[in-house]
């Protein structure tokens, strides 16, 4: 699976832009802000139905326009061409299509065409509270796994009419346990669903991420990743009882596997208050290519990679590593952004493998041949 071609109009900085990709390394060059990393979130569109930075759709057409467009074809096994198709309409509903068929629930083409992106964002992972590292875990098994998606969405709907009672209750000074009982009931069947699976795929997980790290740092530090879950020491029923009437007077549910975390550590301590900047973003990208591996492993074939600005505030020998990594066979096609031209070219020439390099400049791209890259 690979995506040969991507058409845009009026997306975030672009207003018409027609590409067509290698197979295997297709690399953006120019400065920051040039539109480098846009190209990589629509082809994030493609694969997840949404933006990896920017959650409201609307706010992704370009200023003074009406819509955004972003069309795909995917080359797929068998010589078989997908299309995918997606249109942003001021206050509409979004509209996303394969092969032009709509689809009636987004969540049905998650998985479809797998992809992993590893961006500076990516430090929010370490930085940031605990939203962040559960969403990583859900959107790494949900691209395998339709069961545990459809019932992570159905949790937080539940908890979010549990949340809607607690409050209303305390706003009208009045409590009905029998309102509270039906959410708990759907809360309760639900996590007893989801944690098994977190809790199992983490378990699988960590020997490649172990792998990817080592592999990364030259096997000089040891890494851990922890899964925190309060359903460790009691069932979510127990818990729910327990803290009944602390969540009516906190107003919202304090309890339940919207509450897991991960826990990073580096030797045995925590990245995020050890790590060097290179060490975290070193632990960050091995967390993203071990989830690339875990997810080719059950998929049977191979993930888009998209490698946003990943050469920042790494030192050359981890750069040599990431790049003998991404042009070994394990991987399919690679989609990298980097300001800096002559990096650009001497990577490309390292790894001698099949490529483009499009040059990026205020929302218009332009694909050069071998001797602009050596001007």
């Amino acid at each position: 699976m690979y995506l040969k071609q991507l058409n845009l109009h009026n997306f975030k900085n672009y207003t018409v832009a027609e590409l067509s990709f290698s197979p295997r390394v297709n690399c953006f060059i120019g400065d920051n802000a040039s539109g480098k990393t846009n190209i990589l979130d629509a082809i994030y569109y493609l694969s997840l139905s949404k933006s990896y930075f920017n959650l409201v759709d609307s706010q992704n057409i370009k200023h003074g326009e009406e819509y955004f467009s972003i069309l795909g074809k995917f080359e797929m096994s068998g010589e078989t061409t997908d299309t995918i198709h997606c249109i942003q309409k001021l206050n509409q509903k979004k509209s996303f299509k394969l092969n032009k068929k709509e689809y009636q629930r987004l969540s049905d083409h998650i998985g479809l065409y797998p992809l992993v992106m590893i961006s500076p964002y990516d430090r929010d992972l370490i930085n940031e509270g605990s939203e962040v590292r559960r969403r990583l875990i859900d959107s790494i098994i949900s691209q395998f796994d339709k069961i545990y998606l459809d019932d992570l969405i159905n949790y937080n709907k539940a908890l979010a009419q549990r949340n809607v009672l607690l409050k209303s209750f305390a706003e009208r000074r009045y409590f009905d346990q029998a309102s509270i009982e039906i959410w708990d009931e759907q809360l309760i069947n639900l996590a007893q669903n989801i944690y098994p699976k977190r809790r199992d795929f983490l378990q699988s997980y960590l020997p490649v991420f172990n792998h990817y790290f080592e592999l990364i740092s030259g096997g000089k530090e040891t890494v851990d990743i922890v899964y925190e879950t309060q359903l460790s020491s009691q069932s979510m029923s127990e818990l729910l009882a327990s803290t009944l009437e602390k969540d009516r007077a906190l107003r919202y549910t304090s309890v339940g596997i919207h509450k897991d975390d991960l826990v990073f550590n580096l030797e045995g301590y925590p990245v995020k208050k050890f790590g060097s900047q290179g060490q975290q973003k070193s632990f960050i990208i091995a967390i993203r290519l071990a989830q690339y591996e875990y997810i080719r492993a059950l998929k049977g074939f191979k993930p888009v990679m998209l490698l946003d600005d990943i050469f920042d505030k790494l030192d050359n020998k981890r750069v040599e590593q990431i790049i003998k990594l991404t042009s070994d066979n394990s991987f399919g096609q690679v989609f990298i952004t980097d300001t800096q031209r002559e990096r650009i070219g001497h990577m490309l020439h390292e790894i001698d493998i099949d490529h483009k390099i499009f040059e990026i400049n205020s929302g218009e791209a332009f694909e050069l041949q071998n001797h602009d890259l050596e001007t």
